[in-house]
């Protein structure tokens, strides 16, 4: 009977665990968890704050999902060390786990730059965890002015949720727009408009330099003061376990399409991995829900002896805030084409390449997107759909009869 273990318990655990499951019913599971909770959707940490859903509501499976699955889950531990040769691993309290198998789903954590007089200041979060929301929710009151580090995804989630909650909220960037690595400078004009217009104010293309207390010196010389500090300036992966076992690390761990690592019988799945992009043909870092699980899910297949692979992977992004929605995906290579429609409540942007799809940007229209990313994903040839009736709307029918029928199998 083999030895599963998992480092992490996030969407790329879960994944793991279902993939293992997929082919050896038998094989006993071994999760270690730091955090004290069973797998959550982290993105619904805003909701919680906005008081759209609760704790419950947050799991990512249900309340039976470990014991279904045979899983036995070790809460508020953490991995240190990983015994490849001997294939076992060193918990925090000394603990050691043999395994036949182990996946490392450590995910990232937030990156904070130096910044003189941080540690002046009472009251700063992070933004990515349970935790951290409980915490930030026990520290605001209604009188609270707030300071965001950072104008991207984790931080105008932060804002969004807090608005309401607090007297009022400015976000500042190094960078001259918001959502800076998703949108470009129209795009992300559109968005920042309707997000002033629902009373977040912005600080862009400077940040702190200083702490004074509660006061914030930036590096153009302005000065905010701010009762409550929220760190959203970016993550990095969670690599040094595998880099201190001799694993091949870059900015993320390095996984081939199968999701093994370069060490034997240890594979990576999520936000601590680097991998390839085909809609760019890069290798990066891609710290995104839909691929943690898809990755997750080949490695364990793979670490119970199946075959699979993740060999389609794309940047992706589903957010809005105060209602307005945008949709993302793919790249935007050099040398690329545009298609693009836009009035006062909507752009959409396709990007086109040597015949093929390479990637969108969608704000306030966004329905049926999938049918975009599927093209993206599978390199269709755009000449075997029509798509110029796909730029105007995304609809199967202009798909082909080979894609059609595909989708369609099985349909009365």
């Amino acid at each position: 009977m083999k030895r599963y273990v998992i480092i992490g318990n996030g969407v790329a655990a879960a994944g793991c665990i279902e993939g293992i499951r997929a082919v050896d019913a038998d094989g006993s599971i071994t999760v270690i968890s730091a955090e004290q909770y069973p797998v959550y959707c982290r993105p619904l940490i805003s909701y919680y704050l906005e008081q759209k859903t609760d704790l419950q509501r947050m799991h990512y499976r249900g309340e039976s999902f470990y014991a279904e699955h045979h899983a036995d889950v070790l809460y508020g531990r953490s991995a240190v060390e990983i015994h490849a040769d001997a294939k076992e691993i060193v918990l925090d309290n000394g603990d050691v786990y043999p395994y036949d198998e182990l996946c490392c789903c450590t995910g990232s954590a937030p990156f904070v730059p130096p910044m003189q007089g941080l540690d002046t200041v009472e009251n700063k979060f992070s933004f990515m965890t349970i935790d951290d929301t409980l915490a930030l929710e026990k520290a605001v009151t209604p009188e609270s002015r707030v300071l965001i580090i950072g104008a991207g995804l984790i931080g105008l989630k932060c804002a969004e949720g807090l608005h309401g909650r607090v007297k009022n909220i400015t976000v500042c960037d190094l960078a001259p727009r918001v959502l800076s690595s998703i949108l470009d400078d129209k795009c992300a004009a559109m968005m920042q408009k309707h997000l002033e217009a629902n009373g977040i104010s912005f600080l862009l293309g400077t940040s702190a330099k200083e702490f004074q207390g509660n006061k914030a010196v930036m590096q153009n010389g302005a000065a905010v003061d701010f009762d409550v500090l929220v760190l959203a300036v970016g993550v990095r992966a969670n690599t040094a376990i595998i880099k201190a076992a001799g694993g091949a690390v870059e900015r993320g761990v390095l996984v081939d399409d199968a999701c093994r690592t370069s060490l034997e019988a240890v594979y990576a799945a999520g936000d601590c991995t680097q991998y390839h992009d085909i809609s760019s043909d890069t290798i990066k870092v891609m710290a995104l829900m839909p691929n943690a699980y898809m990755q997750g899910h080949t490695a364990g297949v793979n670490m119970a002896g199946g075959t699979a692979l993740f060999d389609n992977a794309i940047p992706m992004n589903s957010i809005g805030f105060f209602g307005l929605h945008c949709h993302t995906a793919g790249s935007q290579p050099e040398g690329c084409e545009m298609y693009e429609e836009s009035d006062e409540t909507h752009i959409k942007r396709l990007f086109v390449k040597d015949g093929r799809l390479t990637g969108f940007m969608l704000i306030g229209k966004t329905h049926r997107t999938g049918i975009y990313t599927a093209l993206i994903r599978n390199q269709t040839p755009l000449s075997t759909v029509n798509f110029e009736r796909l730029k105007i709307e995304p609809q199967l029918a202009a798909m082909g009869s080979a894609y059609r029928g595909k989708v369609l199998k099985g349909a009365v």
